[in-house]
């Protein structure tokens, strides 16, 4: 290997190490970020009874910070 070609690997490994390094202090950041965001608290869910379906609850669920609702059925378990 030569002088060359092992310059250039130094400066192919050094490139790779620096995108590394930033790629995960962004991550570290957008992370701290919506941690700060969301106050260290997760993100809550609002569950509603909106119907009843023979023996079952019509259940809404709207999760926090989304623009749609699901419908689901509750049915207690059989005594």
């Amino acid at each position: 290997m030569s002088e060359e070609d092992k310059y250039a690997l130094k400066e192919f490994l050094r490139a790779a190490l620096t995108t590394g390094g930033v790629f995960c202090a962004f991550i570290i950041i957008m992370l701290v970020i919506i941690n700060v965001s969301s106050g260290g608290k997760p993100l809550e869910s609002s569950f509603e009874v909106v119907d009843k379906y023979k023996e079952c609850d019509v259940v809404r669920y709207a999760p926090q910070q989304v623009a749609e609702y699901k419908y689901f059925l509750y049915c207690p378990p059989p005594r």
